[in-house]
């Protein structure tokens, strides 16, 4: 199954989840005071040079940028544990919000929807 195969009320749901969790996980650490956010930051930072370079040659599906998707959760998971649909979520705002669009096609111009992809196939595969 891929995104193509969901209609846009799932994504929504999947929308709607995310702002849930974020919001309750804001609440109960006192807006994350607990996350180390310029490592955090760096990890991203990190993360997002490994994959830039691999999406003209690779899938988002590909065994090799999964493994780093991997490493996406987890860092994704210092803040909050996302469930599936929240996390789904999490791509989706990349792509649908002009400032995340533009933060992460900064690495490269087709980041955003890159990430969303992958995040939608690791989510449905391993959370």
């Amino acid at each position: 199954m891929n995104m193509d195969d969901l209609d846009g009320e799932y994504f929504d749901q999947c929308r709607n989840q995310m702002l849930a969790e974020q919001s309750q996980s804001l609440a109960d650490t006192s807006n994350w005071a607990h996350v180390d956010r310029k490592q955090t930051h760096a990890d991203w930072d990190s993360l997002y040079r490994e994959i830039a370079p691999l999406i003209d040659d690779l899938l988002p599906g590909d065994e090799a940028v999964q493994e780093l998707m991997a490493r996406h959760y987890e860092i994704a998971s210092r803040f909050y544990k996302p469930s599936r649909e929240a996390y789904i979520g999490m791509g989706l705002f990349y792509m649908d919000n002009q400032d995340m669009r533009d933060f992460h096609n900064a690495y490269h111009p087709k980041m955003a929807e890159f990430l969303g992809d992958a995040v939608f196939i690791y989510a449905r595969n391993s959370i």
